[in-house]
């Protein structure tokens, strides 16, 4: 799979810091000539990291492609910056203690099953995303997330669900829906730093 050549993936993240920064900062911000990739409409998170320790600082995104890619990527990094509820707002200061790391996403295909104990052999740890949806709750895990938390399938499905509010058993019931999708991972080694695409 290649969503995005290095290059564009390094351009992301770069475009990513100067917009979580200048709007910190009050400045405006202004755009380079892009590559046509990010004309095109694509689902996209940006994620901030302490730096050292990697403790998630923000997250946000797009799960679907309704967006153009740009336009998705600067409102992702400023909400990862300042609209993630689980954190207060990002300080200017910080940024050079933080790293930006941009997944960019395929569309979400939804995981057919008759049987709920098909699923965790229909998900494939260190390839896919998941999204949960029951009703009105639905919840969204990057396919890094279980490989940094060491979870197997069954523990990547059950947290899924915590993350969209629905008790972890349900989905061994049959009752919730899933999507799933892979993305491309380009992150900062260190705060403004060398850019590499992170291979899980």
């Amino acid at each position: 799979m290649s969503l995005i050549s290095d290059r564009d993936g390094r351009l992301a993240v770069k475009l990513a810091r100067e917009r979580i920064e200048t709007y910190l900062e009050g400045r405006e911000m202004d755009l380079p000539p892009l590559p046509p990739l990010f004309k095109r409409k694509m689902g996209v998170f940006v994620t901030l990291n302490t730096y050292p320790g990697r403790e998630l600082r923000g997250c946000i995104g797009f799960p679907e492609p309704h967006l153009p890619l740009i336009d998705a990527l600067l409102d992702s990094a400023i909400s990862a910056a300042t609209r993630d509820p689980r954190f207060i707002p990002v300080r200017a200061e910080e940024m050079d203690e933080i790293v930006v790391e941009v997944t960019l996403l395929t569309p979400p295909e939804e995981i057919k099953y008759r049987d709920p104990g098909e699923l965790p052999k229909k998900i494939k740890i260190g390839r896919d995303g998941l999204i949960a949806q029951e009703g009105p709750f639905r919840g969204l895990l990057l396919p890094q997330v279980p490989v940094e938390w060491n979870w197997n399938e069954e523990e990547f499905l059950d947290q899924t669900c915590v993350k969209a509010g629905i008790p972890p058993g349900d989905w061994r019931e049959g009752r919730v829906r899933f999507f799933r999708f892979q993305g491309e991972i380009f992150a900062e080694e260190s705060p403004r730093g060398e850019i590499k695409k992170v291979e899980l």
